[in-house]
C-alpha cells in the first residue's frame, strides 16, 4: 500500500506516520510538509519519503499525481495556531489546498482522510454535534468548515471515494513541542511547572477544554480508513475538563503544589467550553476513546520531562 500524510512532520501527523509504519510495516509512507510548524526531528530514524512544498502549490500536487499512486490520503496539514488572523493565508492553505487534494485523490482512487477541528463550533453550547451549532469564532475555525462543506459537496459528486472528516477537539501528546504558542495547554502547564514557574491561565481558569491524546486521534485515523465510512466525526473523549483541573491532574503527578497565575483573556474570540459528542463516530466508526485526561498526562509527562534540559 501507498499513504500520503500531508503534515507529517508536524505533531499529529508523525504521530500518524509512525502508527502506519508499525501497522503496514510494507508500506510506502509519503510525508508532504513546508515545515512551517513541523519538524524534520519527528522524522529522524522513520523510513519515509519526504516532499517539501506548499499544500496550496497545484504544481506540487501535480508532480505527486506524476510520480505516485497513492491508496490513501491521510490529510493533517494546515496552519494550526488558532491566533492567526491573516485570513488570506489561512483561507488559502486551509480550505483552497482541500480541493488540490481532493482532485487528486480522484485521479489516484485514493481514500481521503483529512483534520478537521472543534473550531468550527466556535461557542456553540456543548456537547457539540456534527450536524449543528456550526458557528466559527475566528478564520481558523472558519476554514476547517469550509473545508468540512468543500469535502462534503465533493462526497456527493463521487460516492465511490471514500472523504472522512475528523474534528479534532484539544489533542495534546508527544511531538508537538515544535508547534510553539499554538501546542497543547498540557504542554505548555507542565513545562512551566517542571521549570519551577506557577502556571499561568487565563482568568478564572474554569475554561473547559475536551482534552484528547493524541494516541486516541491515531486510532480514530486508522478507524477511519479500516471503516471506510464517508462524513465528519467528532474525535474527543466526550467529557470536558478545566484548566484548573488539568493543573491539578499536573500537580499530583509532579508531585507539585503550585497554584495558578491568572491573567486576562487577549482574545475576543476564545471558546470557553469545548465537549464532543461522539455518538456518530461510535455507531460509524466504532471509535471509542482509551485515554482520560488523567491517564494521558500520566503517560505524557516521562516524554515532556525529557524536553526540560
Amino acid at each position: 500500500m501507498e499513504f500520503l500524510v500531508t503534515g507529517g512532520a508536524g505533531f499529529i501527523g508523525s504521530n500518524l506516520v509512525r502508527e502506519l509504519l508499525k501497522r503496514y510495516p510494507e508500506a510506502r509512507v509519503v510525508v508532504l510538509d513546508d515545515f512551517s510548524s513541523g519538524h524534520f526531528k519527528n522524522l529522524v530514524g522513520l523510513p519515509v519519503e519526504v516532499v517539501t512544498g506548499d499544500l496550496s502549490d497545484r504544481a506540487v500536487w501535480d508532480e505527486l499525481k506524476r510520480r505516485y499512486r497513492f491508496d490513501a490520503v491521510f490529510h493533517q496539514g494546515a496552519i494550526t495556531d488558532t491566533t492567526v488572523e491573516d485570513q488570506y493565508r489561512m483561507m488559502r492553505v486551509n480550505a483552497d489546498s482541500m480541493r488540490l487534494v481532493l482532485e487528486a485523490a480522484l485521479e489516484w482512487g485514493a481514500k481521503v482522510i483529512y483534520a478537521s477541528s472543534a473550531g468550527v463550533y466556535g461557542n456553540t453550547p456543548p456537547p457539540m454535534r456534527e450536524d449543528r451549532g456550526l458557528l466559527p469564532e475566528n478564520v481558523y475555525g472558519f476554514s476547517k468548515l469550509t473545508m468540512d462543506r468543500i469535502a462534503e459537496r465533493f462526497a456527493r459528486e463521487h460516492p465511490e471515494l471514500q472523504v472522512t472528516g475528523l474534528r479534532y477537539f484539544n489533542v495534546y501528546g508527544p511531538h508537538e513541542e515544535y508547534k510553539g504558542r499554538s501546542a497543547s495547554m498540557v504542554l505548555q502547564l507542565a513545562l512551566q511547572m517542571l521549570k519551577g514557574r506557577r502556571p499561568r491561565l487565563f482568568k478564572w481558569g474554569q475554561q473547559k477544554r475536551d482534552f484528547v491524546y493524541v494516541k486516541d486521534a491515531v486510532k480514530a485515523n486508522l478507524l477511519a480508513l479500516e471503516r471506510g465510512v464517508s462524513g465528519v466525526f467528532n474525535v474527543g473523549t466526550g467529557r470536558a475538563r478545566s484548566f484548573n483541573e488539568l493543573v491539578e491532574i499536573l500537580n499530583r503527578e509532579l508531585g507539585t503544589s503550585y497554584e495558578p497565575e491568572y491573567f486576562d483573556c487577549p482574545y475576543d474570540f476564545y471558546q470557553e467550553y469545548t465537549e464532543a459528542d461522539l455518538t456518530r463516530a461510535r455507531e460509524l466508526l466504532d471509535y471509542e476513546p482509551e485515554w482520560s485526561l488523567e491517564e494521558g498526562v500520566k503517560d505524557y509527562l516521562p516524554y515532556v520531562k525529557r524536553l526540560v534540559r
